[in-house]
């Protein structure tokens, strides 16, 4: 029995993005055909193109038979067999092959996926026919067992010179421009005479042919000979095969990131088609497609490592100095002067430094009198097999800082994306409603990339709420299922004013920091009862109130404004537990206060500690300038208590009058860029 031999080539997602067009079986008999045989038998089911080279002519078979002469010298002769994968409505498919001798028959066998194997039957006069196969799917699959071809959006800037992403343009203009790109191989094997009367079509739909662009450079590695040609108005190219070059390989960029309009997939298709006389039209022989899914955009939490931390240098004087004499003297609690921001840069680049973290300090030409660089961006980034890179989301709020993402964040190998709002855009369009958990697996179902969450009016009717352009892109990404909070009761409306995340060596690697006017009334409480009811607030702050802890105990509005704030944050507990697959032991409540009123939302009472900055278990935490109980602020002292059994290192930052006077903190006021996950993106299953 002839001995067999099983090659498998399971259809999966590529570790590098390659991705090869053109479904051929070809079979060089020349030499390889055994002594006593005479002919040989081709065969295939319906919907599997057969053609034959026989005797220098290209032949067309019925899929049911064909049979053929090897001739006195088959030796001399060479046969090709050429097949098309059909499409899966046409259900599986194969071809064979047979010689025809007096010993009994040998073939080869293509059998259907989603495992294909190719199983070869030897003949015993050893010869060892070529049977070529490229094995691609017409889908893409999510998931660790899935495949498909990656495509990533060509959203940085190469060129040094360049005004814009190099996805706004048509032109190669550098090698680390191609490198960005995934590679598409179309391979044509087989003998010349059957191009002589067919044409090989490159092509992809109208609906996705704004959301791509290729390129190609036929034989040559010189940038100038690459061409754009397929995406926008190119909707196919004309391949002419080379004599000497079996491969073809295209160069593809995403222009599109996936929106509400776009889910993110992109197919191309390569057809074969027959020339006829002249005057009829070609006919369509088959057509191989392959799908690529454009790469999203992706969210880091504070859990993962800080790669680098941007902060605003913010300078007072000039024409600014008597606006802000006379705010001053005009506003409640607005500080008297405010010379600079160096203090607390500096004590960012300190707590940085601990962190092993560099700090990148935009100065006031840049930032333009706007301090706020979380709510300007969002840090996150894009990746396939082949390269991975970060992404700057700008938001729509667009104030002094801009310009700053794209003329000094956008850059080789760091890209830029942005979305507008048309309807206007209000403080929830900033960054900083804009948050990301930590991996959570909720009921069974793993969010291995976490949860975005933002805030909204909800449940309220009316109200503020995040633009639609801003959610319909977080929604559209698919691997971070955003989460909707009720933020509308704040003044400013943001998330990162009530929650944050940190790491823990325990339970779920985190921890949920919630802002809790019950356990900060609680503290005070417990420090009445100790004899402390006399201690104040804020102290050393110059022309600040300094209430007592008996005042603000015996204080019923400021009490019953608190009760409205804690039942708004109770609800977002709630939210956050279910989506999040929370219990009660994932949550640290941390003391904080508010003030306002229901009409034009709550701001901080006093420094927000929630609001903090988080480099890997060093934390700058905004200093509240609580009562001094025994030489030490009571409010730090029970922060320290909650997370340095945590391993956590905390560091109180005087943030008062350099952003707490405004209504912000230390979060607000810095922005981090972390390392990616791990966890590859397309093993998510949405």
């Amino acid at each position: 029995m002839a001995q067999q031999r099983r090659v498998q080539l399971s259809v999966q997602r590529p570790t590098s993005t390659v991705c090869v067009l053109g479904t051929e079986l070809s079979l060089d008999v020349r030499g390889s055909a055994p002594k006593d045989a005479v002919a040989f038998h081709v065969q295939g089911t319906p919907g599997v193109k057969l053609y034959v080279v026989h005797d220098s002519q290209s032949i067309k078979l019925p899929s049911s038979v064909g049979r053929w002469p090897l001739g006195t010298h088959p030796e001399r002769g060479s046969h090709h067999l050429c097949w098309a994968q059909p499409q899966p409505a046409v259900g599986p498919s194969w071809s064979s092959w047979n010689w025809l001798h007096g010993h009994g028959g040998s073939f080869w066998q293509l059998l259907p996926s989603p495992l294909y194997q190719i199983l070869s039957h030897q003949p015993s006069t050893g010869a060892d026919p070529t049977l070529l196969c490229v094995l691609l799917k017409a889908k893409w699959t999510w998931g660790p067992d899935g495949h498909g071809a990656i495509l990533l959006v060509n959203c940085d800037r190469d060129d040094p010179e360049g005004e814009t992403p190099d996805n706004r343009d048509t032109a190669i203009r550098s090698y680390n421009d191609l490198k960005d790109m995934s590679q598409m191989v179309l391979r044509t094997r087989g003998p010349r005479t059957i191009f002589a009367g067919h044409r090989l079509l490159l092509h992809v739909d109208f609906s996705d042919s704004d959301k791509v662009g290729v390129f190609y450079g036929g034989n040559s590695v010189a940038l100038e000979e690459y061409k754009h040609v397929l995406g926008g108005s190119k909707l196919s190219y004309t391949v002419k095969p080379s004599r000497h070059q079996e491969e073809s390989v295209f160069y593809v960029e995403g222009l599109a990131f996936p929106d509400v309009n776009f889910s993110g997939l992109v197919a191309f298709h390569v057809t074969l088609l027959e020339s006829p006389e002249k005057g009829l039209l070609e006919t369509p022989i088959f057509t191989d497609t392959v799908v690529f899914r454009v790469a999203p955009w992706i969210m880091t939490p504070n859990t993962l490592a800080p790669l680098e931390v941007f902060v605003c240098r913010w300078v007072l004087g000039g024409w600014l100095s008597p606006v802000w004499c006379w705010i001053s003297s005009h506003v409640p609690f607005f500080p008297p002067s405010v010379d600079d921001n160096e203090n607390f840069v500096a004590a960012v680049r300190a707590v940085a430094e601990k962190a092993k973290c560099p700090l990148t300090v935009c100065p006031l030409p840049e930032n333009r009198h706007d301090r706020w660089i979380q709510d300007e961006v969002e840090f996150g980034y894009i990746q396939a097999p082949h390269k991975t890179f970060p992404v700057v989301f700008d938001s729509p709020r667009d104030r002094g800082l801009k310009d700053f993402p794209v003329k000094k964040i956008l850059g080789p190998d760091f890209g830029y994306v942005a979305r507008q709002a048309p309807e206007g855009a209000s403080s929830l369009d900033s960054f900083g409603n804009l948050e990301v958990s930590p991996p959570v697996t909720v009921q069974g179902k793993e969010y291995p990339l976490g949860r975005i969450l933002i805030g909204s009016s909800f449940p309220r009717f009316g109200g503020r709420r995040m633009a639609k352009a801003v959610k319909d892109f977080l929604v559209a990404q698919k691997v971070q299922a955003p989460v909707e909070l009720f933020s509308d009761w704040l003044l400013v409306g943001h998330v990162d004013e009530f929650l944050s995340f940190v790491p823990a060596p325990d339970r779920k690697g985190f921890r949920l920091l919630l802002a809790s006017p019950s356990a900060c009334y609680q503290l005070l409480k417990e420090k009445q009862e100790e004899g402390y009811g006399e201690a104040v607030m804020f102290q050393g702050l110059e022309k600040v109130p300094k209430p007592t802890i008996n005042e603000i105990l015996t204080n019923e509005g400021l009490r019953k404004f608190n009760c409205y704030v804690q039942s708004c944050i109770s609800w977002n507990r709630d939210i956050l537990k279910r989506s999040l697959g929370l219990a009660e032991p994932d949550i640290v409540d941390i003391p904080q206060l508010f003030r306002g009123d229901v009409a034009s939302g709550a701001e901080a009472f006093f420094p927000d500690m929630v609001n903090m900055l988080v480099l890997g278990r060093h934390l700058g935490i905004p200093k509240p300038f609580g009562p001094m109980v025994g030489g030490q602020c009571c409010l730090e002292q029970r922060v320290r208590e909650l997370l340095e059994p945590l391993g956590l290192t905390c560091t109180f930052i005087d943030d008062y009058f350099s952003y707490h006077v405004l209504s912000g903190e230390v979060h607000c006021g810095t922005n981090v860029r972390r390392k990616p996950f791990a966890f590859k993106w397309w093993h998510v299953v949405p």
